[in-house]
């Protein structure tokens, strides 16, 4: 069977003792990078054999680790930080293991997201989670897409392209629109800062570096956008 295991985002008491004792127990961890992840299981005291499972190598050993898994094998799927699957690798392991009849179990858990949602202060009855935004091409028909939603949108972006992202943000949705940007999340300097477009853009614009894992609220069009 497969396991999917959220880890801690920041601070590593945000694990479930279900989790850690799953992680102890089954035969194999699959981590998204085999470094990161040691630094959590040794805190733990946990010796599992770990094994990468990542953007670059998913696509050629999904099938195989399904065959081991066929065989008997128990294995875990673990991140970096957060939730498997969520903008992060797990999707194809789990379809795999559906398709196949393997049993699959997901362990609730931290995710950065829906802190970021809750301590914004904006509605929360309803929600869109985009994740990361493409780059490049289709970026701007997306965003134009997102501004039109009725309702809560929440996207990740990284700490050096914050300040263009919240430009482009408050272009497509209006300045005024609310916002919220929550960065460091769980750990000692987290913050949590929600502002128009235009405060948080001049607020994040004026400061040199800056740094964490960035989450972006945003306010929806509201009930005529919801009618239309």
């Amino acid at each position: 069977m497969l396991y999917l295991i959220p880890t801690p985002i920041g601070n590593l008491e945000d694990i479930t003792l279900r989790a850690l004792r799953i992680l102890k127990e089954v035969d194999i961890i699959l981590a998204e990078d085999t470094r990161t992840s040691k630094k959590l299981l040794v805190h733990y005291e946990i010796d599992t054999p770990l094994r990468a499972y990542h953007a670059h190598n998913e696509h050629a050993i999904t099938s195989g680790l399904a065959d081991q898994m066929e065989q008997g094998a128990v294995m875990a799927l673990i991140s970096d930080a957060g939730m498997p699957g969520i903008s992060d690798p797990g999707f194809l392991l789990a379809r795999e293991c559906v398709r196949r009849g393997i049993r699959v179990e997901c362990l609730p858990g931290a995710t950065a997201f829906v802190p970021a949602l809750i301590a914004s202060g904006l509605p929360s009855d309803k929600f869109f989670f985009e994740g990361f935004l493409p780059h490049k091409k289709g970026r701007q028909t997306r965003l134009a897409y997102l501004a039109s939603l009725p309702h809560t949108f929440i996207l990740y972006e990284s700490p050096h392209r914050l300040a263009k992202c919240l430009g482009q943000l408050a272009e497509a949705c209006g300045p005024s629109r609310q916002a919220c940007v929550a960065r460091e999340l769980t750990k000692l300097h987290e913050e949590v800062r929600t502002d128009s477009l235009e405060g948080l853009l001049e607020y994040f614009g004026a400061q040199d570096k800056v740094k964490g894992e960035i989450v972006i609220v945003v306010e929806g069009a509201g009930k005529k956008a919801e009618q239309e």
